[in-house]
């Protein structure tokens, strides 16, 4: 792959335009909603109300506080108090987000399962849209839209709630694709799971700041996967003290997801051949990230920083013989040139313009198609 062509999306395996989408099954499902708190007691009520006013479907809300310092665990028994659909667990000692969250999961009794944090809110309509979807297609595991991330107060701004297409993906294709680029693609709020399928693979698992996107790509691996083409399922909310906005330098970012792929492909599920090409795949793409990376710094005239060893360093680790990928070229010539010749080199100017172009197009694509 060319570091100037983006790797070509997987071929949907069915595309569903709105006018052709069938009428939603009669009888509302249920859905369980687990909302992993901790010390967000300020914004736990708009999380659990957007979950509990959605329409279409029956709605359990499990509320696991996990051993909180404000008062967020006497909100979420007030709000059970005033609603017999809201179950609260209480952590005595802190277990962390991935601990918390499987508590939720073991007593959930819905068909389908979504994973909120406190601090997120969902669109109205976000579950029965999604619940549509996965009824419709019953090898569908995972299902998930567009986010809209926001900061400060949400103040209900606008949404899309119109649902122009579905598109189902093979899983295997799906998780093919995520392989090929390295990133996730999913912030957590918008998805919605099959339980069935989660009980098959299993909850999260033990990782930093990569569980969520780990156990996305498993179910992808046993199910099918679901795009809602149109409407925006969540509001994800940024803040300071966020798992997601927490202070992750860019290094630790490629790890963690480096570590995912290997904890995936490494567990002894699947097809091991299959697995060990992936994870080859996954870890080149992530080492190839990190040499890009390093060659943006040689062009800003920080080619022998600390930043650049530790990059190299890092890429070297995981994927051996750096020539080898995409962005080896541009590395070996940046290295010709040190850091003072590499931002006057026209040549590497140029390509570190088209790495940048290369990004923009690659976000405007995940929001036009989840991908």
């Amino acid at each position: 792959m060319s570091i100037f062509q983006p790797a070509s999306a997987p071929a949907p395996m069915a595309q569903v335009r709105s006018r052709d989408i069938p009428p939603m099954l009669p009888g509302a499902a249920t859905v369980s909603v687990v909302i992993p708190c901790f010390n967000y007691a300020r914004f736990l009520p708009f999380s659990v109300n957007s979950a509990l006013e959605q329409s279409g479907v029956n709605v359990e809300v499990i509320i696991v506080d996990d051993a909180s310092t404000d008062d967020s665990l006497a909100q979420a028994q007030a709000l059970s108090r005033k609603d017999n659909r809201v179950r609260v667990l209480g952590h005595v000692k802190n277990t962390g987000p991935v601990g918390t969250f499987n508590d939720g999961l073991a007593v959930a009794t819905g068909e389908f399962l979504v994973r909120l944090d406190a601090d997120d809110v969902l669109t109205p309509g976000s579950l029965a849209r999604a619940v549509h979807l996965a009824q419709a297609f019953p090898r569908v595991g995972l299902v998930y839209g567009h986010p809209i991330h926001f900061e400060g107060e949400l103040r209900r701004p606008w949404f899309r709630r119109k649902v122009r297409s579905w598109i189902i993906w093979a899983g295997e294709s799906w998780l093919d694709y995520r392989c090929v680029l390295g990133v996730n693609c999913i912030t957590s709020p918008e998805v919605l799971m099959r339980t069935s399928v989660v009980r098959h693979v299993g909850g999260q698992r033990e990782l930093a700041h990569t569980h969520d996107m780990e156990m996305w790509l498993r179910i992808a691996r046993a199910s099918d996967v679901g795009w809602i083409d149109g409407a925006d399922q969540a509001w994800h909310r940024e803040h300071s003290g966020s798992l997601s906005a927490r202070k992750v330098d860019l290094m630790t970012d490629l790890d963690e997801r480096a570590a995912a792929f290997r904890m995936l492909f490494t567990d002894g599920e699947g097809h091991q051949a299959t697995a060990s090409r992936r994870l080859e795949t996954s870890l080149h793409a992530v080492a190839n990230e990190a040499v890009a990376r390093a060659c943006q710094a040689f062009v800003r005239g920080r080619g022998d920083s600390a930043e650049v060893r530790g990059y190299l360093e890092f890429a070297h680790t995981i994927a051996g013989d750096l020539t080898r990928l995409p962005h080896g070229p541009t590395l070996q010539r940046s290295l010709e040139l040190g850091a003072s010749g590499s931002r006057r080199s026209p040549v590497l100017l140029a390509r570190a313009a088209a790495y940048r172009l290369g990004n923009d197009y690659r976000r405007f694509r995940w929001k036009a198609t989840g991908l």
